[in-house]
């Protein structure tokens, strides 16, 4: 779909994913972009969308909207993790085709897979062993969402396809060191460590766990490509294929905030899964690959970061 006056609904454009969707497609001169906040459509009341859709007719959509949140938001609101997104994701979906939208794109995220995975993670290692306990709940919400789409389009003849982002970081991100993940988490403490003339940094766990880490936007991307490509069906991994450990990140972080103290590592916190790394063969194989280098995204988000305080 390259017509430049499609229809496109952004759902969830206020977050990381969606507002860099609405960045990327406007950069592309799409200018039908379809978005709704959260008073004007919750998309946890099936109500709302029905008239939504019927008013607003999209040709395409991006599911973006989900309630997420790194490891202590995780254990905290278990839930609501996996109802609320069970609730947004089933709306939606169901939603757009009984509206008669053809194509739309759900987004997920690596924790779908299995714990103790094969690394690099390819896509059709989903669902071949047990999940990281403290991220559960939002892992079968979204591997719902997945199984939703493939049974819509196998029953109904949709075409609806998932995508899976490694970590994703950048401009919009959710810096409470309450619910965030671990790359602003790092971002937060470092400024703040920086700014109080602190000697020394705290990081969460043992700083061992490897993970791969995307800028949003070569998300929003590589979202917008394949939209673009017509790729229709199927589940397809997004990252840089490439991962790095957590103490590595927090020195990376402290070096770009501009931190010259000492990390400390509190191994009583929780690591989460051992390692994250995704294949990305598949949609390389497509003609896509990420253009923004962990160092530059770092210091794009600790600019934008700067900019919110």
């Amino acid at each position: 779909m390259k017509k430049k006056d499609s229809t496109i609904f952004v759902a969830g454009h206020r977050g990381l994913v969606g507002s860099a969707l609405v960045r990327c497609l406007e950069s592309k001169g799409y200018h039908q972009i379809i978005t709704a906040t959260h008073a004007e459509l919750n998309l946890e009341n099936q109500a709302e969308l029905a008239p939504f859709f019927h008013k607003n007719t999209p040709d395409f959509i991006f599911l973006a909207a989900a309630y997420v949140g790194g490891i202590h938001a995780n254990n905290t609101y278990p839930a609501d993790f996996i109802y609320r997104n069970l609730m947004i994701q089933n709306n939606v979906i169901n939603a757009a085709y009984e509206a008669g939208v053809q194509r739309l794109v759900f987004l997920g995220s690596s924790c779908i897979y299995p714990r103790e995975c094969t690394q690099p993670i390819k896509e059709e290692f989903l669902l071949t062993g047990l999940l990281e306990p403290t991220n559960e709940p939002y892992a079968i919400a979204k591997i719902a969402g997945i199984k939703l789409c493939e049974a819509y389009n196998r029953q109904y003849g949709t075409e609806y396809l998932s995508v899976m982002p490694t970590n994703l970081y950048g401009p919009g991100d959710n810096f409470d060191l309450n619910t965030s993940h671990v790359l602003p988490a790092l971002i937060r403490k470092a400024h703040e460590a920086k700014i109080n003339g602190e000697s020394e940094m705290e990081v969460w766990g043992s700083g061992t766990p490897r993970r791969e880490f995307l800028y949003v936007d070569d998300m929003a991307d590589a979202c917008v490509f394949m939209m673009e490509q017509n790729i229709t069906s199927g589940l397809y991994n997004i990252g840089t294929g490439q991962d790095i450990d957590i103490k590595a990140l927090a020195e990376l972080v402290a070096a770009e905030v501009g931190f010259t103290g000492r990390l400390t590592f509190d191994s009583s916190k929780p690591d989460g899964t051992p390692r994250k790394q995704l294949d990305v063969s598949k949609i390389k194989a497509l003609g896509w690959q990420a253009s923004t280098s962990l160092r530059d995204g770092i210091r794009r988000s600790y600019e934008w970061y700067q900019g919110q305080i």
